[in-house]
């Protein structure tokens, strides 16, 4: 199934439980606006190559939408426009003003040199710039893209515009107006949530067993705090396989083999087993921490996950099917749209900071960071408490009163 259609059950479940009409439904599961360009580059090796493009702008009633772009070779307008969906729906629960939104340009950025890798993101910004801005839409870095680019693209929009307008996009270089603490923010704002969640069971993380799937910024930030806190990170996986020792890895090391060697498994030592990269999901724990792609809990593999706590950074790691299952078996799911929403937290900061012409310390960042996550926990999870419902059901339901609320 695709993305999409996940993003609409869960509308669909939270709109059945405020009683909405048809056409409100139909309202909030529908773009406002899918913008589409072919960009064409000139190649370093001579002529051209033309690659599809888009920006799905979903929902501004809270204000200027918001979220990154994509270069990868499988984005199309269905998993676009969920992914700013998803947006909307995560800035609201966090309680930020912004819409949502997303973009992304199908290309194997791999196959790209960084000349040509900057001339795509110069004919991005080209293609959609009178939709974009500070107040109109704000993009951000994400797979594939990173501040470099965010500052390529700022530094092309500013020549169209004629002006300075650092606000009108995040994730950048810090002399560019970048944020500290932007490249941590997922993971941090995560494990926070973590945190308040365990609060409520009387519970913490010290001596807990957790399993991450994902090496990459996100998981690796996420071990780290982990291990800080006292949790033991039994099992590590990448894209490559899964690496676990019962006794606890020893973290740094397994991601400095990686970033040495290419894979988490080129830290095989004492007491560590080598396993296929799926094997992490049925990994027996406390906590498993789905942090790299989508669709990894399914109906297929439900029936073996054997976990308390699922913690999604990633997006949509756990399909509809599956969440009810894991319900119905009391594991508690801290979804994605609450979860991973440091990010954007962040990003928000940043673009405060750009508007304000301050520079914010990284105490500020990480009080404000921390306090967001813990209020937005907090609504979420009384919601879902005094309903009788899942903190995903909350999340949602929460969030699309909100979206009606302002759009009103």
């Amino acid at each position: 199934m695709a993305a999409f259609e996940y993003f609409k059950q869960h509308v669909e479940s939270a709109a059945n439980l405020l009683g909405l009409s048809d056409e409100l439904r139909a309202e909030l599961q529908t773009p406002n606006q899918v913008l589409r360009a072919e960009l064409t580059i000139p190649l370093t090796s001579g002529g051209t190559a033309t690659f599809p493009a888009y920006r799905v702008q979903f929902n501004n009633a809270r204000g200027p939408y918001k979220g990154g772009i994509r270069f990868h070779p499988d984005a199309d307008e269905d998993e676009v426009s969920a992914l700013a969906a998803m947006m909307a729906i995560k800035c609201a629960v966090v309680d930020i003003p912004f819409g949502g939104a997303k973009g992304g340009v199908r290309v194997d950025p791999k196959k790209l040199t960084t000349e040509e890798t900057h001339e795509l993101a110069r004919a991005y910004v080209r293609a959609f710039s009178e939709h974009l801005g500070p107040d109109v839409d704000v993009p951000a870095p994400d797979v594939y893209t990173n501040a470099e680019i965010m500052a390529v693209m700022l530094e092309e929009y500013e020549k169209i515009v004629g002006h300075e307008a650092k606000a009108m996009i995040t994730g950048k270089p810090l002399n560019r107006g970048g944020i500290v603490g932007r490249d941590t923010a997922t993971a941090d704002g995560a494990i926070s949530v973590l945190a308040a969640l365990l609060a409520d069971q009387h519970r913490s993380l010290e001596g807990m067993r957790a399993a991450v799937q994902g090496a990459g910024n996100a998981g690796a930030q996420a071990a780290r705090l982990l291990v800080t806190n006292g949790a033991k990170v039994i099992a590590l996986a990448d894209s490559h396989g899964t690496i676990m020792n019962h006794g606890g890895l020893d973290v740094e090391a397994v991601l400095k083999a990686k970033e040495e060697k290419g894979s988490v498994h080129d830290a095989v030592g004492d007491h560590m087993v080598a396993l296929n990269a799926g094997s992490i999901v049925t990994t027996t724990c406390d906590l498993l921490v789905p942090a790299a792609l989508e669709e990894q809990i399914h109906k297929d593999n439900v029936a073996d996950v054997s976990t308390d706590i699922v913690l999604e950074i990633a997006n949509g790691p756990v399909t509809p099917e599956a969440d009810r299952i894991l319900a119905s078996r009391h594991v508690a799911v801290i979804p994605d749209v609450l979860a991973n929403a440091g990010g954007v937290t962040v990003s928000y900061f940043e673009w405060l900071q750009n508007r304000s012409e301050e520079i914010w310390t990284r105490e500020r960042v990480e009080e404000r960071l921390t306090q967001t996550m813990h209020d937005a926990y907090r609504d979420v999870a009384d919601f879902a408490l005094d309903r009788g419902i899942t903190l995903r059901e909350a999340a949602y339901t929460l969030a699309l009163t909100r979206i009606l609320a302002a759009g009103n």
